[in-house]
This record gives structure tokens, sequence and C-alpha cells, in this order.
């Protein structure tokens, strides 16, 4: 115990003499400069987080079907989809400009479309961060810009031989009709080639067969009618653009309203917001599903560019005389092509506004789809579906099998039926570009009458 005593005794005064060795300590040195952005984090981040810039922009987002609607859900890891439902695929295909055309392989001899994501990011809700491309990278309050996509769009529809290029303002508006156009009607891999359909060749030859209905499933048809025969939801971009159509040549000369190039998307779509229409909702009405009596307008955007005063849905002249027009047009064509059925519609028809958006716009309730039969999309469809039953229940192909077969097609009710879709699709009734939607359809309704429809 002794001997443990003194060695601790030894340490301490050890500890004591090195300590006493170190010396005074020395004045304090200068702070170091402050980070240039911890100086005024806070004050950085409200530049746009505060209530009337982010804050407020994230509530009219939570308004917008961008936000709420359910593709980007479905159509997760769909590649072809991808592009346009998906958030990361689109900043992918606008990053890489990836794109719109049909490439031939040449082992399979079947085109495949190139305007396709990657399945590792067909993937993800659509949110501030898809249309502006520069958050959270400088901290500053002019992130907002540039946008994912202000260049000329080649259409997905025409495989990249068109091109929609919306320059007033720098282009916002290419950011919209990126995903705001139509798709390809594409041609049948197993009966063809897979390639896009020859829209020029539906306008020069017009009174030839597209499908004959006495071969059905079997070349030489190249595409078989079916309930979703048509060149999908975003016709408005090609409208408004006044491109894409199907042109034949009618007693309408084609030609394109002041909307094309002097306004914006955002012009009207991203007005002062009244209800739930206006800013970050994209709307233009506060209404959902198909129109309604009720529906309530914000016009604000039309009357704040310089372009209109006053204006409103009581409008006679800029409003209700346009509107009414292109819905005559749509009745009448949709007349035309239905007679091919010789007394039975080809055209779908829905009432129900939640699933069918475009319902009132016409007498017959049409939603661009025809009424073919198909168990799982159309089970009350009153024509016979040519495709594959393979796949089906014997209850389903006896269904299908007692129905009439479907008529056969010219080229020039295959353009009648494009137009149509584009111009009932686009929504406003002509209020996009009433020029280019009214030339489409008049001239589509010539041309069926010049072949004998």
């Amino acid at each position: 115990m002794k001997n443990l005593f003194r060695l601790l005794t030894i340490l301490v005064s050890a500890a004591m003499l090195f300590s006493a060795c170190e010396g005074p300590m020395g004045p304090a040195g200068a702070d170091g400069a402050d980070g240039k952005n911890g100086k005024d984090a806070n004050e950085t981040c409200k530049l746009c987080h505060s209530p009337t810039v982010v804050d407020q922009k994230v509530v009219e987002f939570s308004f917008s079907k961008h936000k709420y609607g359910e593709a980007a859900f479905e159509e997760a890891g769909n590649t072809t989809c991808a592009p346009c439902h998906e958030s990361e695929a689109f900043k992918f295909v606008c990053k890489n400009n990836t794109p719109a055309t049909f490439t031939l392989n040449t082992t399979t001899g079947k085109y495949a479309n190139d305007y396709v994501a990657t399945t590792s990011i067909a993937y993800g809700e659509l949110s501030c961060f898809t249309c502006h491309s520069s958050l959270h990278k400088t901290y500053a309050g002019t992130e907002f810009f540039p946008l994912t996509n202000t260049a000329s769009v080649p259409m997905t529809m025409w495989k990249a031989s068109k091109t929609i290029n919306l320059a007033k303002d720098g282009g916002v508006s290419n950011l919209c009709v990126k995903c705001h156009q139509p798709r390809p009607m594409a041609t049948s891999t197993t009966l063809s080639n897979g390639d896009v359909i020859d829209y020029a060749g539906l306008v020069t030859n017009p009174t030839a067969t597209f499908y004959d209905n006495t071969i059905g499933n079997a070349a030489p048809n190249k595409l078989l009618p079916s309930y979703r025969m048509h060149v999908h939801y975003g016709t408005v971009g090609a409208v408004f653009a006044g491109q894409g159509g199907i042109q034949f040549t009618g007693s309408v000369a084609y030609a394109n309203s002041g909307h094309t190039t002097e306004a914006t998307c955002s012009d009207c779509h991203m007005a002062s917001i009244t209800g739930r229409a206006g800013g970050h909702t994209f709307k233009v009405r506060s209404g959902e599903g198909a129109l309604t009596s009720s529906t309530t307008w914000n016009f604000n955007g039309c009357n704040a560019t310089g372009c209109h005063t006053g204006y409103s849905s009581s409008d006679e002249l800029h409003w209700k005389t346009p509107r009414k027009a292109i819905s005559d047009l749509l009745n009448a064509l949709a007349v035309k092509i239905n007679s091919v059925g010789g007394g039975t519609n080809i055209l779908h028809s829905e009432t129900d506004g939640e699933a069918n958006l475009w319902a009132g716009l016409t007498t017959g309730n049409y939603d661009g789809y025809l009424n073919i039969y198909d168990p799982s999309s159309n089970p009350t469809g009153v024509w016979k579906n040519p495709g594959s039953t393979s796949s089906w229940t014997t209850e389903q192909k006896n269904t299908n099998n007692a129905l009439p077969v479907f008529p056969s097609l010219k080229n020039v009710v295959v353009g009648a039926m494009i137009n149509f879709q584009l111009c009932l699709r686009e929504y406003s009734l002509g209020i996009h570009n009433y020029k280019y939607s009214k030339a489409l359809l008049q001239n589509s309704i010539d041309a069926l009458t010049a072949a004998g429809i």
C-alpha cells in the first residue's frame, strides 16, 4: 500500500511539473469569417419559402390534376407512358433530348418508338422539381428558371417529322406541349411492322381501304379497329399550335387564331387565381369532370394580357358564337363518321361526366373512342372486336361473336376520326385555336362528302 501511495504521489507531481512548463495562454485569435450562405441562410430560404411565394403555389398546386391525378401511380414502370406521366421520366427525356422517332430493328423488321424512358426512372409523382429544373441549386430567388424545357417539341404523333414551337416569352409554352400533345397511331407489330400509320396517305389517297372487314385479323390490314383506336388525350398542344392534324383539302383555308403567337399557355391557365382556377392549379374553370351549367370560369388572364376587355362566358362574339360553331361541326362530323355503321353508331358515347371529360360538348356525348366490344374497357360495346380473343373467357368470346362485324374503313374515315378526336379532346370547343379547329372539322366533312360518305 505504501508503494502504491508513493507511485501516485510521483505521478501527480510530474503532471504538475509538466503543466507548469506550458506557460500562460496567448490572446484569443480573430473569429473566422462567416460562410457566405451560412451568414443569411434563413433569409435566403425565405426568398422563396414564404406565404406569398412557394407556400401559396403549393396550396394552388394541390388543386391541380398534375398533383392529385392518378396517372403517376397507374403508369409507374410503364416506360412508354412515363415520359409524360412520371416526374423522373419527364426530366430524363428532357435532359437527354430523347428523340420522338421510330427506329427499325433490321433483325426483326419491326419499328420501335424511341420516345421512352428506362425502367430505372419510370416513376415519380409530379412536383415542383418536374418543371422547375434548377430548384435548390443556387438558393437564390431567381431559381424558378430556367424551366425543364423551353425548346421546340418534335411531335411524337408524327415520329418527329413535325415540330411544335411556341416561341412567345422564351418558349415557356413548349414546356406544356412537351406532354400535352397527341400520341402516335401505330400499326400492328403482328400484322405489320409497327411503324406509325401513313397520315399523309390518308389525305393523298382518301378512298383507299384502310381496314377491310372481310379480311379482319390478317394482312394486308395493318391496324385493327378497337375501342382505343385513337391518338390519346393531349391533343391541345397540336391544336393550339395549328400543327399535326390530318389536313384534308376543303372549303376552309388552314390558318391560326391570334392565340397561337400572341398568347402563352400560362397567360390563361396561370392567371391570378379565382376560386379553384388560375395560378398553379393550371385551370381556367373551377369545376371537375365534364362541363355543366354550374361551371365557373376564370377569365383573369384573358382580360389582363391586353387581348380582351370585359371578357366573360356571356361574350357572344368571342365565346358563345365560336364555341357553338365548333360544337355544331363536331356534331355534323360525328354524323358522317357514324354513317359508315349503316344505322349503328361506331363512335362511343358516355353521358357520365366523370368517365367522359367531354360529355356535353356534343349532342351524342362522344369521347373519341370507338364503340367496339372489349371485356375490360368497353363491356357494353355494340360492335364485334376483330382483334385476338385468345386470352378471353368462353363467355366473353361468345358475347363478342354474337355482335355485328365492324365495318370496313376508308382512309378518309380514319383521318376524319383523328381530326374529330383532336378537336373534341382539346376541350375548349375552339377557343384555343378557332380557325384551325374549324378548318380541320369542315374540311373533314368536305372530304367525307367527296368520298361518297
